[in-house]
């Protein structure tokens, strides 16, 4: 009973964890990394085809945006995920295949004209239309068996619609094992969402420490503050750009602005227009006004009760076209525009900063996390110029970081969360999904609320019986993100993923007899001899 690290690990994207029980392996998410957490997106650490099943805790792609790729290697078992986020999969893995494939045919027509190799997307719109055809859904509270000796259970995490905390009940040789995976824990108090609930005992927990180093400003009212930047930047002539989040965030956003034009709060230009510029937000508002039974807090259960509209309101529209999308940079009149993607790292926001961070009267506004390495981040940290397709921008609009807006909880709720397990009280919380210098930091916050902790690193592997590490991971190099590679034969991506199984063979190797690792060394040397070049 095995437990291994294969994402997140001491950064903030592309979880993926993988629990080794009865013979079966079987991962909990398998994201795309982003930012500068990205790795290498263009192969999988492990051998796709000896996966049996998947858990996918919420839609987000640094939680789910590989397992096309997954799929295309040879994986035929389970996916097992909430009704809801196999809705939102549907059209979130669709957007991502299309992001890669725009991205590598630009890439390979800059190739073209440098005589650089042709280049590859990770995956296709084609290998994620195959995604549902592995499905499984189950509801909150609905107890489902994974496979011979471990069952799972599902509760709302409160972060995005769908999204959850999973606890898997492990049975192996007569040994029993409880371990429960966060998930991404949601804020408190945001609409539409519920507040996240908790599981109170296990024997071990993996969680995430996003914002395990400082809690969220302090909001006295959303509407209100949002308001007040908008009425500012249209007075002035400019336009209030919002990269967000197509899934979660942006439906959000379109919920604070219909209180806000049905409280009149914006003034200077009272029936200012609102576009929210990306297909996929459009198909995703869709499933947000689909069937929400047993999802939807208190408040958005009264207003759709009552008739209501979450998202319509005076003035709102939605792009659909590219033709649509470039007309409201040659359209003077003031606006809103919410666009994806969240950390501006592709779609169709880059061309509305490029329209508009250079002008002193618009205003850039953030509503989510930015990872480090994104554009987001840069803009954050102070950027006085990017280059964007090719051409120097200026940065001289106002750049509001909107910190109380987070479908994270911070560091306060993320001790209260920990601190529901009494009974059985873990054995070990493992730290994940946080920077370098933020999970261990948290994990030391949990070691000083009487829990033993720490934050693991990549490929670092956990015997769950003997509550003893039995591989030590390390920190892989940093590279530069990207959503492509170079084209590899299936063999060669074989070879990849051997390698990485030799790698933790060694690692484990710490601590054998001196004969045997003579011997090992001889057959790696051997292997060396007979293949060099």
């Amino acid at each position: 009973m095995k437990l291994s690290f294969y994402g997140a690990a001491q950064c903030v994207t592309g979880s993926c964890h993988c629990l080794e029980v009865n013979g079966k392996k079987i991962l909990v998410d398998c994201g795309l990394q982003q930012g500068r957490d990205e790795i290498d997106n263009t192969y999988l650490p492990f051998n796709p085809a000896a996966i049996d099943a998947v858990l996918i805790t919420h839609a987000h792609i640094d939680h789910s945006g590989r397992v096309p790729m997954l799929i295309k290697n040879g994986f035929t078992g389970r996916i097992i995920t909430t009704r809801l986020t196999a809705d939102l999969l549907s059209i979130m893995l669709a957007d991502s295949g299309h992001i890669q494939e725009s991205d590598a045919e630009y890439q390979n027509k800059k190739n073209k004209r440098a005589g650089r190799p042709e280049i590859e997307p990770i995956y296709t719109v084609a290998d994620a239309m195959r995604v549902p055809e592995f499905l499984t859904t189950v509801e909150y509270g609905e107890v489902v068996e994974v496979c011979e000796g471990v069952k799972a259970t599902f509760i709302d995490a409160g972060h995005l619609l769908g999204s959850a905390s999973i606890r898997l009940d492990l049975t192996e040789g007569g040994e029993t094992r409880s371990i429960v995976f966060s998930g991404d824990i949601g804020n408190v108090d945001q609409p539409i969402l519920r507040n996240p609930q908790f599981f109170d005992g296990a024997d071990y927990v993996v969680m995430e420490s996003t914002y395990g180093n400082r809690n969220h400003t302090e909001v006295w009212s959303y509407t209100d503050e949002l308001a007040e930047i908008i009425d500012e930047t249209l007075g002035k002539g400019g336009n209030v750009v919002i990269p967000s989040f197509a899934v979660g965030r942006t439906q959000e956003l379109l919920y604070f602005m219909r209180e806000i034009k049905d409280q009149n709060l914006v003034t200077s230009v009272k029936d200012f227009p609102v576009y929210v510029d990306s297909p996929l937000a459009r198909s995703a508002t869709t499933i947000f006004c689909g069937d929400l039974t047993g999802y939807l807090d208190e408040e958005a259960i009264q207003l759709v009760s009552e008739g209501e509209h979450m998202f319509s309101f005076p003035g709102m529209n939605m792009t659909e076209t590219v033709e649509e999308s470039k007309m409201l940079n040659m359209d003077n009149v003031p606006k809103v525009i919410i666009s994806a993607s969240g950390m501006c790292d592709a779609g169709r926001i880059r061309h509305h900063l490029k329209h508009n961070l250079w002008k002193e009267n618009s205003a850039v506004v953030f509503v989510g996390f930015q990872s480090p390495g994104t554009l987001g981040r840069h803009l954050l940290d102070g950027a006085e110029k990017v280059k964007m397709f090719g051409e120097e921008i200026a940065v001289r609009a106002k750049i509001i970081n909107f910190q109380g807006l987070s479908s994270h909880a911070d560091r306060d709720h993320l001790m209260e969360w920990i601190g529901k397990f009494k009974a059985p009280k873990p054995q070990h919380v493992f730290v994940v999904h946080g920077d370098s210098d933020v999970a261990p930091l948290f994990a030391d916050t949990v070691q000083d609320m009487g829990f033993t902790a720490h934050a693991p690193l990549y490929t670092e592997e956990y015997d769950l019986i003997t509550a003893t590490k039995v591989a030590e991971g390390y920190t892989p190099e940093k590279k530069k993100a990207t959503f492509v590679a170079e084209k590899t034969s299936d063999a060669f991506k074989l070879l990849q993923q051997a390698m990485d199984s030799l790698t933790a063979l060694v690692r484990r190797s710490k601590g054998r007899d001196n004969k045997t690792l003579n011997a090992f060394t001889e057959a790696v040397r051997g292997l060396v001899e007979k293949f060099k070049f």
